[in-house]
């Protein structure tokens, strides 16, 4: 099987670091399916918009090496414990494929680009490739009762975050509410704790510095990438 880009994701991410782990932990979090130009057609999204949500199928595109182990170290799990790579949603795959669930918010029919859809609670940096666009099924693809694993188990951990009121100017209230929301997520490596340590995230054309001590991610620094 040859498999090729159908289209690209613009995300505020341009990096790997900071993205979500999984779709839809940051609800507000908007990006944009682009097509190539071969795809541009309409009619290929002809009824889309009777769905409220999509799976994407993409490639972990920014994996710089093979991924040759059979077990993983899951960050929920701390970064402590090795499970086996199929049993993980881990990027580092045999096939760095990734599945991600996303809620459809509009289609922009008529933009120089051809229709572009705009989704919001993906967790895809900017660029990503996409291979394919698939639409969620209740009735196939929801299964309420189904167990989770050590997911189950491991609460999903969230920072208390600080804006301080000289940076929070700098942001809209929309941009500082999904911000709050990416920060809560501690982008951090999961074997980095040092609350001297300022950390660096590029996120929608800024360099976020934060720092963390206590379960308290304090902002210190917005800077404009384009300076």
């Amino acid at each position: 099987m040859t498999i090729e880009p159908i289209a690209r994701f613009e995300s505020p991410f341009r990096s790997k670091f900071g993205i979500p782990k999984q779709s839809g932990l940051v609800e507000e979090l908007e990006g944009r399916i682009v097509f190539e130009p071969k795809f541009r057609n309409a009619d290929a999204l002809r009824g889309m918009e009777g769905f409220d949500y999509l799976w994407l199928i993409w490639s972990f595109s920014a994996n710089s090496h093979q991924a040759v182990s059979p077990v993983v170290r899951p960050p929920l799990l701390g970064g402590n414990e090795k499970m086996g790579v199929f049993a993980t949603r881990s990027p580092f795959r045999p096939n760095g494929i990734g599945l991600s669930c996303v809620r459809l918010d509009h289609v922009e029919w008529e933009t120089p680009r051809g229709p572009v859809i705009v989704v919001k609670g993906a967790d895809l940096m900017d660029g990503t490739p996409i291979f394919d666009i698939k639409p969620y099924v209740v009735y196939a693809d929801c299964k309420p009762q189904a167990r989770s694993g050590f997911v189950d188990t491991t609460p999903i951990e969230r920072l208390r975050v600080v804006v301080p009121e000289a940076l929070r100017v700098k942001l809209g209230e929309k941009e500082e509410r999904v911000l709050t929301q990416v920060l809560s997520l501690d982008p951090r490596p999961h074997y980095q704790n040092d609350p001297q340590k300022t950390y660096g995230m590029p996120f929608a054309g800024r360099d976020v510095k934060f720092r963390v001590e206590n379960g308290v991610l304090t902002v210190v620094d917005l800077v404009d990438e384009s300076l």
